[in-house]
This record gives C-alpha cells, structure tokens and sequence, in this order.
C-alpha cells in the first residue's frame, strides 16, 4: 500500500499504522479514508496529499 504526503506540512499516512486517534484501523489505504479525514498535523484536507515519491 502507497503512503501519501501532506502537501502543506510533510506529514506521511501510512496505511500500515493508519490513525489510530482518529479512528482509522491500521490497513486502511489511504483511498478508504473518509472524505472528512484531515490530516492530523496541520488539518489539512485528503487533496493536499500526494502519494510519495519511491
């Protein structure tokens, strides 16, 4: 599974912790997370991710 950056602050989902402080199982690809989720360091939106660079 991919792991996406935040755009606005670098933060890096990986679907293989999840975010657990918000309810998100460990697993869960980035493409299932809710379209409210945000990013957990600054707030930003699922759009301002990117997946990362390999």
């Amino acid at each position: 599974m991919k792991k996406y950056v935040c755009d606005v602050c670098g933060y890096i989902y990986d679907p293989e912790d999840g975010d657990p402080e918000e309810g998100i199982e460990p697993g869960t690809p980035f493409e299932d997370l809710p379209e409210e989720w945000v990013c957990p360091v600054c707030g930003a939106e699922k759009s301002e991710f990117k997946p990362e660079e390999e």
